[in-house]
């Protein structure tokens, strides 16, 4: 199956920016539906950004809307996410996560996931 690995976290002051990176194993990438979450600590898991397999589509939160940006490579097996404008309501561990369904697709629902990675961590400092 997949293996998913984020890269990118770190600490950054408010209205700085960050790249995260989602690195993903095997040949199966491109037929994977690509999502970011996030959770800070005491929260719930809260959607952030997602991709359609071929990077045409994206969503994203309304939190993050206009700052954030996901984009794919799939010739490197890699997702990106370009966060700009960093607030410190940002500060969370981001997980990328990865849906090989072949059915309807929730973007936004943690359940709607197949693959995980195990996390980086981001803290933006007012």
């Amino acid at each position: 199956q997949v293996q998913l690995v984020e890269s990118g976290g770190g600490l950054v002051q408010a209205g700085g920016s960050l790249r995260l990176s989602c690195a993903a194993s095997g040949r199966t990438f491109s037929s994977l539906r690509m999502g970011w979450f996030r959770q800070a600590p005491g929260k719930e898991r809260e959607f952030v950004a997602a991709l359609s397999r071929t990077g045409g589509t994206p969503y994203y939160a309304d939190s993050v809307k206009g700052r954030f940006t996901i984009s794919r490579d799939n010739t490197r097996n890699t997702m990106y996410l370009q966060m700009n404008s960093l607030k410190p309501e940002d500060t969370a561990v981001y997980y990328c996560a990865g849906d090989l369904s072949g059915i309807s697709w929730s973007p936004t629902k943690p359940g709607e996931y197949d693959y995980w990675g195990q996390g980086t961590q981001v803290t933006v400092s007012s």
